[in-house]
């Protein structure tokens, strides 16, 4: 069985994220950028479907400039057997994303598309679904757990009111949640094992995938700051000011 990982380049999570003072985005020039959190899960749970003798070969995937070639040698280095790049410097949206990554999924075949729920830059929770949808493959969302069972796949899935399990024919799109697993600590042989594994680059148009963009953002601000609290005598004067000052009540 074959595994794809798309991986996608973030700012990292430890990073207090900047806004340009024009507006027009987020700040990342001198920034650390770090593979995102939740395809690490995803990366980190195809190789354990590896170990467990369900996959025999895993293909990160990314899509963005060079640079993110780091983000596949990370992938490699937790156990990913070899890499693809969709490399474009076009602001890609989770749409284009998602044409990019059914294109690689026509031409490459996996029985399993395993990604993270959604990534911290944006927080959009879309990739996923719309590959699902392009592509006409079932899907399960939100994964905590993952049982390959012949050609079928076992998903327990949060929801609000506690877990769902769902069983998914082969070939099927999960995308994870923070509970699936712990990613393991890349180690520095690994890293340098990782450099010597195969990379293979495309551009959208080898893949036949307009990525233009069809969303314009219009202002990026940062969340007004909050006032300090204070201390109110008893409940009436809670009250009041809660409907009088705040008017949530």
């Amino acid at each position: 069985m074959k595994i794809l990982v798309p991986v996608k380049r973030v700012v990292d999570y430890n990073v207090k994220v900047r806004v340009k003072s024009d507006g027009t985005g987020v700040d990342i020039a001198n920034v650390k950028m770090s593979m995102n959190p939740f395809d690490e899960i995803a990366v980190e749970e195809a190789v354990r479907l590896k170990e467990k003798g369900a996959a025999t070969e895993i293909i990160a995937v990314s899509c963005g400039d060079a640079k993110c070639q780091e983000t596949l040698r990370t992938a490699m280095a937790i156990g990913a057997d070899r890499g693809i790049l969709v490399e474009t410097t076009e602001e890609l949206q989770p749409l284009a994303v998602a044409k990019l990554l059914k294109a690689l999924v026509d031409k490459e075949q996996p029985a399993l598309i395993i990604l993270g729920k959604q990534a911290i830059d944006d927080d959009a929770n879309q990739t996923g679904q719309m590959l699902a949808a392009l592509a006409d493959l079932p899907q399960a969302t939100f994964a905590s757990k993952v049982e390959v069972s012949g050609d079928k796949v076992n998903v327990t899935r949060e929801v609000d009111g506690g877990l769902e399990t769902i069983s998914l024919s082969l070939p099927a799109v999960i995308t994870t949640d923070l509970r699936l697993n712990e990613p393991r600590y890349v180690t520095l042989p690994n890293i340098m094992k990782a450099k010597k594994k195969q990379l293979d680059t495309f551009k959208p148009e080898d893949l036949g995938v307009d990525v233009k963009p069809r969303l314009k953002t219009l202002k990026v601000s940062e969340p007004p700051k909050r006032g300090a609290g204070i201390k109110v005598p008893d409940v009436a004067t809670l009250v009041d000011k809660l409907k009088n000052e705040a008017k949530v009540i």
